[in-house]
């Protein structure tokens, strides 16, 4: 009763809040006719940001804090964890000398018990390795040195191939990780047996160093404690992120061929998408055994071939973890056009299979791909057709839409920080969005055979 009290309660106030931006859509509504592509794209983004809002707020709970609301009917299908799982915390790393000790220092000083924590030297040659031995001395970790330069995904394969854990965890090199973040994770799978992987909480570590990082911080906020919760409410988070990446053993091994081995347009795709793996264990009731049929000879397969089961994927708030943000505009950039191979890639292959998961989760995943998609043209038709043909009150429509969402994302991310005044850096990056890296989707697209893994800052 007290739950579904605070459910209420939580719902009336988000309406509440939100109420403002119902009122403009009422008042925009009957003016599609007369601009049917400007008005009526203004209203489908509002429609979509009202949404995801009033679900990420008045629906989400962090699985590691209490019982969700919403299970699976066939909840006793689902194979239960161990109360105390071990677990196999697994690092990828190539040339991150400056960042490597502390990260790996986090790691290890996590309160979870039953704990293995691999390191993988991917051919490091800044000293990376020499840091990585000392640790290994003075530290509970197994290093695996690897002879030869085999990429991100290749590394965390072979750590994979030797993990002993019931649960797989995977960050980044330079990440920061709160000691309680790996437990709570866990504790969310534990809890519900239905949850195949959770995604942790990141923010951005190196926040007070330039505007970039500190509009990153911001975004970042936005689209975990936003994105990620509404999408969280039906279990299917399509991206576990790479800071904190928590999977059931059972949920994903036997796929780890099918990520090192994924091609794309007919050449190796290289990156380390997170989405990739994540769609691994969204879809594999559908693409499961064809996969599997594909890599028969793998020893991820042959080990232990693990039943289809339509996993959900959930995300945990209270998990904390902190990485570095590029903090310059070049390398901000070169981030932003592996962000768009990856997402461009796997829509590919989740867009094949995300409308069998529920009318929700298809809603948010197909409206998001959507909004990408159709956000280079929209800049490009406000910004240059529209100037061109003497529509500058367009352009400033337009302008104004983009400043509207950003502001109503400032909004949320102020509430949920008081005291804090980088909320007023989200317009920043929502006109940024628009105006900027919407243009690169086709530029990523045009060069996504090239890709190398590197680090930039």
């Amino acid at each position: 009763m007290q739950t579904d009290v605070r459910f209420a309660v939580r719902r009336v106030l988000a309406m509440f809040c939100l109420l403002p931006l119902g009122l403009i859509l009422a008042r925009e509504f009957p003016m599609i006719p007369d601009r049917p592509l400007v008005i009526g794209y203004g209203i489908t983004v509002l429609v979509g940001t009202i949404a995801m809002l009033q679900i990420a707020y008045s629906r989400y709970d962090d699985p590691a804090e209490r019982t969700l609301r919403k299970r699976p009917k066939d909840l006793a299908d689902f194979p239960s964890l161990p109360p105390v799982p071990k677990v196999t915390f697994l690092l990828a790393v190539k040339d991150e000398a400056e960042y490597i000790e502390r990260c790996v220092r986090s790691m290890v000083a996590g309160d979870y018990p039953n704990l293995e924590v691999l390191v993988i030297d991917d051919l490091s040659e800044d000293g990376t390795r020499e840091i990585l031995e000392e640790l290994a001395e003075e530290l509970d970790i197994t290093l695996l040195k690897l002879e030869r330069n085999l990429g991100k995904k290749h590394a965390l394969v072979k750590g994979a191939s030797i993990a002993t854990g019931d649960v797989l965890a995977f960050t980044d090199s330079d990440c920061i990780l709160a000691p309680d973040a790996l437990r709570r994770c866990v504790q969310a799978l534990v809890d519900h047996p239905e949850l195949g992987a959770v995604s942790g909480h990141c923010r951005a570590l190196n926040v007070d160093e330039t505007l970039f990082t500190r509009a990153q911080d911001v975004w970042y906020e936005g689209q975990f404690r936003v994105a990620k919760a509404a999408e969280s409410t039906f279990g299917s988070v399509t991206c576990v992120s790479g800071p904190l990446a928590v999977f059931r053993r059972d949920a994903v091994y036997n796929y780890f061929p099918a990520w090192a081995g994924d091609r794309f347009l007919g050449a190796p795709f290289r990156f380390a998408t997170d989405r990739q793996l994540t769609g691994y264990v969204l879809g594999q009731l559908w693409v499961g055994k064809k996969l599997k049929k594909q890599y028969a000879d793998s020893p991820f397969v042959t080990a232990h071939d693990y039943p289809e089961r339509k996993w959900r994927i959930g995300y945990v708030r209270s998990a904390k973890v902190w990485t570095n943000v590029p903090e310059h505009f070049g390398p901000f950039m070169k981030q932003q056009i592996r962000w768009k191979k990856s997402f461009i890639r796997n829509t590919c292959f989740t867009g094949t299979f995300m409308w069998r998961r529920g009318v929700g989760p298809a809603c948010l995943y197909y409206g998001h791909v959507l909004w990408v998609l159709a956000a280079p043209f929209m800049a490009v038709r406000h910004m240059v057709w529209a100037p061109m043909q003497g529509g500058i009150f367009v352009s400033v429509l337009y302008l104004s839409g983009v400043v509207l969402k950003g502001s109503i994302w400032g909004l949320a991310f102020k509430i949920e920080n008081p005291g804090d005044t980088r909320w007023r850096y989200r317009p920043l990056m929502s006109l940024l969005s628009a105006l900027l890296l919407s243009w690169l989707l086709p530029y990523s697209l045009a060069t996504i055979r090239r890709g190398v893994w590197s680090r930039t800052r």
